[in-house]
């Protein structure tokens, strides 16, 4: 794991509590080389209609203030 990707996951276990008490989790899919962050909600969190919100407010949020060389954060689906 490279220092953007640890960087990512520590930023990540700092909302992680909140996502499990619901059910859910959040996982890094891809840090493309144009620093473009790719993550899937998993558990309840991938059903849940607020997730959009929770990716919004709580996710991006989290990840800017951590990880600002991150340039834009998408939610992959599968």
């Amino acid at each position: 794991m490279d220092a953007l990707h640890q960087k990512v996951e520590d930023a990540l276990d700092t909302i992680r509590p909140y996502l499990e008490a619901d059910g859910g989790n959040v996982a890094v899919v891809e840090i493309t080389s144009d620093q473009i962050l790719k993550l899937e909600l998993t558990g309840a969190c991938k059903t849940c209609n607020m997730s959009h919100m929770t990716m919004k407010a709580g996710i991006e949020e989290t990840i800017k203030r951590a990880v600002p060389e991150i340039k834009e954060i998408q939610s992959i689906n599968r």
